[in-house]
């Protein structure tokens, strides 16, 4: 059954992120429990469908809590499916996006983007990086011979201080349709949540190593656990805007 297939091609890129990125994962989990620990916070943004990560790491049960989503409804596909795919291709559109956020340095910026290459992305690890953020991208190395659509012909990770692949193929589709020419079931939605969870434990184990404070949230549905969601919303809502 080709459904089986996919389960068994997403568990063999699950591995493979275990076997070769565990080392970056910790060292972006490192940059993000620094960060904290001096005060500042976790920034997240995606364009298209990898908007779904940055929505998966923010105000999420298990999740840090410290964290700002760069949400801007001109690349999100609810704003516009074919616009957010147009406004990928602007390079000034990253400040934009910047602009209207409190940025400190010493920040972190978490990036997702597969391919890369696009304009918006490019732009915006530039950007981050201008303004003194930590940069740390997740995205496909299987594009590095695909040149960049960016004016400086650099790709987004040129600008990381670590980028972590999440060992998906070229164009993402996961299982080849016998005799159709076509491969469908992309991987990349959950090879990056898992790579931002993984980063999200090991910035709690620094934390914990460095006596750092755990600031998670707890699930609002689970009784007779210990919750300091409203705490802590009242300590960040004025740093974080989608709050």
């Amino acid at each position: 059954m080709l459904s089986q297939k996919y389960y068994e091609n997403v568990t063999a890129i699950l591995r493979e992120i275990n076997d070769t990125q565990t080392q970056k994962i910790y060292q972006a989990g490192a940059l993000v429990a620094e960060a904290l620990m001096n005060g500042n916070i976790l920034h997240l943004f995606g364009a298209g469908h990898s908007h779904m990560l940055v929505e998966e790491g923010f105000y999420r049960a298990g999740g840090l809590v410290p964290v700002n989503p760069l949400f801007d409804s001109a690349v999100m596909l609810h704003g516009g499916a074919i616009k957010s795919s147009a406004v990928e291709r602007l390079e000034e559109y990253a400040g934009m996006i910047l602009n209207n956020y409190k940025i400190d340095p010493g920040d972190v910026l978490i990036m997702f983007s597969n391919s890369g290459r696009n304009e918006l992305v490019v732009e915006m690890a530039s950007c981050a990086k201008n303004k003194g953020m930590k940069v740390i991208v997740v995205y496909s190395s299987s594009y590095k011979d695909a040149s960049s659509k960016h004016s400086s012909g650099k790709r987004m990770e040129a600008f990381a201080d670590i980028a972590i692949d999440n060992c998906c193929p070229y164009g993402d589709a996961l299982v080849e349709l016998p005799g159709q020419g076509m491969s469908i079931a992309p991987g990349s939605t959950v090879a990056g949540a898992t790579i931002l969870h993984m980063i999200n434990v090991a910035a709690a184990e620094a934390l914990i190593e460095k006596g750092g404070e755990l600031e998670f949230f707890v699930s609002a549905n689970i009784d007779n656990v210990p919750n300091r969601n409203k705490e802590l919303l009242d300590k960040y809502k004025g740093k974080i805007r989608a709050l």
